[in-house]
């Protein structure tokens, strides 16, 4: 009986951990430039804590065209970010 409630505390561990990860905290900022070429746009954000940095403008990635056509300079967004094969991206968008 031991084994069978480690085996089922490890099975409600890794389904808490994978929830977590699927429960991204979007963080608000403002697009200051958008550049449809380069797939690339540039944030003033808040702080972005899966990413440990403080509140700063930076240029992030995106990789998905439909996200990039839901931001227009000087619009208020909310978004999710993430290291993307090493590079800064913009995953989601509110």
């Amino acid at each position: 009986m031991n084994s069978a409630i480690k085996i089922t505390l490890a099975a409600t561990l890794s389904l808490i951990s994978a929830f977590d990860a699927f429960a991204q905290e979007f963080t608000k900022g403002v697009v200051n430039k958008v550049d449809t070429k380069a797939q690339k746009v540039t944030v003033k954000h808040e702080e972005l804590k899966n990413l440990d940095m403080p509140a700063m403008t930076m240029v992030f990635r995106v990789e998905d065209a439909a996200l990039l056509e839901k931001l227009k300079q000087g619009s208020n967004i909310e978004f999710v970010a993430d290291r993307v094969n090493g590079k800064l991206t913009i995953t989601q968008v509110k």
